[in-house]
């Protein structure tokens, strides 16, 4: 590792000047979404092409965070009318007042940018359809509704009975899901859920609720009838399940976690701590990687919070680890990066969001044997951080279930109008690896390590891709203390790594 980077305090200010707020641009009107479209015989060709090598699609979806209040008028509507009919009333032409009132509701609930609003959505899902035909499912790894929710829902309807806002709530997570299922007939869509998506508040959930059982139908119904039963009681405990990943892919599942339970931030929706939902998911997880360790499955974890540290708050925040502060962290504690770690035999790989950003990590393994598990942080949907939207298209070896390479397409500008979306970057062309696995990660990250002041063409592109489509370094001023974040999630070896001397 090279020098450490500037101070936290220099760190802080360079942070500042580069962080770019969110564009807030007015919205028109979008076309509706076209449910049921044939594939071109062209679109066929093209996926039959490119299985040939034997590998498969998939697209990785995150922090859609979808905003129903951004016409107060139709939300009233919306709260009144079965979420099947949701989309006639978002396609219908804006209220007259539609800016003022919403300009209401945000003043009432301060956010530092704008959400996911339906022509947003509604022009990536076209795009997805476009760009990923032939894919074989759909991730989502959580933060389905919008910002400060529950806030904007008091201010849209201040004189709400108890339990409307739960159903407005699950009827929100119901549609978001919903539209990437139309959007992609006949493909499943796995989605997990992160810290907004909630029917009291942010990193705020009771287990064994309502609201859990009543999404949990929502979220399990694309699994197959064997595994459904299972994964809706699961899912209604503690927000996870597990899912056999769709044929062609041989022999491999998906377990899905609702790690907001393990955060820093967690509390019940009474506002107490409660660490019992985190402590019976990881005994689920142990479970089930032990049974796929014996039967030979090969293993996808997906959750929404990333484990380790969060480099970027630590920087912004001043927190200088080499005079004794701590790095702040994204969990509570080190028991699931830890976990996923033993297992780096039997994990190929782990998805991760709730940054916003375009990220990977590597979980180092626990002992010398193996490389550890290979992580992707999906950038979001949502421009909420100042990013423009983007989304994801995989591709998955079909025997061993590595991501073989990726695609990540970004939108034009941040409101969906007149929106062009286009191909941002391919991770196998862009760093020269063969494929997304820890293996690879090992080698890119040890390159960023030896690379102090980001002069290298690998360190450049992921700088210039860490925020999706915007020309934004906000890496540079701390990026050998970031780089430390990639593959030391603990508190103290990450401090380690930051503090080394010039090797």
């Amino acid at each position: 590792m090279g020098e450490p980077g500037p101070t936290a305090e220099v760190a802080m200010k360079a942070l500042q000047l580069f962080r770019i707020l969110p564009h807030i641009l007015p919205l028109g009107a979008s076309c509706c979404l076209f449910l049921m479209t044939a594939r071109t015989r062209a679109q066929g060709d093209k996926s039959e092409k490119r299985n040939i090598d034997g590998t498969v699609g998939a697209v990785f979806f995150s922090d859609i965070h979808f905003e129903p209040f951004w016409d107060p008028e139709k939300a009233r509507q919306l709260a009144n009318t079965p979420v099947e009919k949701w989309q006639l009333i978002l396609a219908a032409p804006d209220s007259p007042d539609r800016a003022a009132k919403f300009a209401a509701v945000q003043s009432a609930c301060p956010t530092r940018g704008e959400d996911t609003t339906y022509a947003l959505y509604d022009s990536a899902l076209r795009t997805m359809r476009k760009e990923a035909s032939g894919a074989r499912f759909v991730t989502v790894s959580g933060d389905l509704i919008a910002h400060s929710f529950p806030c904007k829902f008091k201010a849209a309807f201040p004189n709400a009975a108890p339990g409307e806002f739960r159903a407005f709530a699950e009827k929100t997570v119901a549609f978001v899901v919903g539209s990437l299922r139309r959007a992609l007939p006949g493909i499943p869509v796995y989605a997990a859920l992160g810290n907004n998506d909630s029917d009291c508040g942010d990193y705020q959930l009771d287990a064994n609720s309502e609201f859990l059982a009543t999404i949990g139908k929502v979220m399990v119904a694309d699994l197959p009838e064997g595994e459904q039963r299972r994964a809706e009681r699961d899912f209604s405990t503690a927000g996870y399940f597990g899912v056999s990943l769709p044929v062609p892919i041989e022999h491999a599942r998906l377990l899905v976690l609702d790690d907001v339970f393990m955060s820093r931030k967690y509390a019940t929706c009474g506002g107490k701590s409660d660490q019992s939902p985190a402590t019976a998911q990881m005994a689920w997880l142990e479970q089930q990687l032990k049974a796929a360790r014996r039967s030979g499955e090969k293993i996808w974890v997906m959750a929404h919070i990333p484990p380790g540290v969060d480099p970027y708050s630590t920087a912004s925040k001043g927190k200088d680890v080499c005079q004794g502060s701590k790095p702040i962290m994204f969990l509570s504690s080190e028991a699931l990066p830890d976990t996923l770690a033993r297992y780096g035999d039997v994990i190929r790989l782990a998805i991760f969001a709730h940054t916003h950003m375009d990220e990977l990590r590597l979980l180092a393994p626990v002992s010398a044997k193996g490389d550890g598990v290979a992580v992707k942080l999906v950038p979001s949907i949502s421009p909420f951080a100042g990013n423009n939207p983007s989304f994801t298209v995989a591709r998955i070896d079909r025997r061993s279930a590595t991501l073989r390479d990726y695609r990540v397409f970004v939108a034009s500008n941040q409101t969906g109008v007149d929106t062009r979306w286009s191909e941002e970057y391919d991770f196998t062309r862009t760093y020269g690896k063969s494929d997304f696995t820890a293996a690879s990660l090992k080698k890119l990250i040890g390159e960023f390590n030896r690379d102090p002041f980001a002069q290298t063409p690998a360190s450049q592109n992921f700088i210039r891709n860490y925020t999706p489509g915007m020309s934004v370094l906000e890496l540079k001023p701390f990026w050998p203390q970031y780089v430390c974040a990639l593959n030391y999630d603990s508190a103290d070896a990450f401090a380690a790594c930051t503090c080394s001397p010039m090797k």
